[in-house]
């Protein structure tokens, strides 16, 4: 496993604890399922896959779980921390399956979850597409959406108008006279 990738999963799989302990509101968990769907987008590994299903799906059934199960799980959480830790990945990969049963107790959608994560991720890096200059529908080809899907996320977010012209505009202007061939001048006011 990637060092960095090892790090982003204790970071996650010990936030997710942290938060289910302190019995903080689901949207935290939200806030973090949506991180590790962006370390998916960034850094494409499977094992981040699978953690992000389980944050997701831990998020959805919150509602459901029984007091026991939540601290089961965060116990198997912390376990897990702790196999990650000390690179034991068979006793990590234990605590992992163990997790999903119990989740699965709650709610057999797992697979429905599973899909939710990946479209969001592809959706995430199709935005990073665009903020490095690709066109939407360069952008949704490439991670093989439709443009709709992207123009809907796109249209929730501010990045596009936090754009700034590193030229300025008279610049701008010339540049275009140029192209077309117009010889008038052009003067700043």
């Amino acid at each position: 496993m990637n060092e960095e990738v090892r790090k982003e999963i204790i970071h996650d799989l010990q936030g997710t604890a942290d938060l289910l302990e302190k019995q903080i509101d689901t949207e935290a968990l939200k806030d973090l399922s949506e991180h590790a769907i962006e370390n998916i987008a960034i850094h494409k590994d499977l094992e981040l896959v699978s953690v992000a299903v389980l944050i997701y799906s831990l998020y959805k059934i919150k509602v459901c779980l029984a007091i026991a199960d939540q601290k089961r799980i965060i116990s198997e959480m912390r376990l897990a921390v702790q196999s990650l830790k000390s690179k034991n990945f068979g006793r990590y990969n234990s605590s992992i399956r163990f997790l999903y049963e119990l989740i699965r107790k709650c709610d057999s959608r797992i697979k429905e979850h599973l899909q939710d994560v990946m479209d969001a991720a592809r959706i995430k890096k199709g935005t990073s597409l665009l903020q490095h200059g690709l066109s939407i529908g360069q952008a949704a080809g490439l991670m093989g959406l439709s443009n709709w899907d992207l123009q809907q996320y796109v249209g929730k977010t501010t990045f596009m108008d936090q754009h700034i012209e590193v030229r300025p505009a008279l610049s701008r202007l010339k540049t275009a006279m140029k192209i077309f061939q117009v010889t008038e001048k052009v003067k700043a006011k």
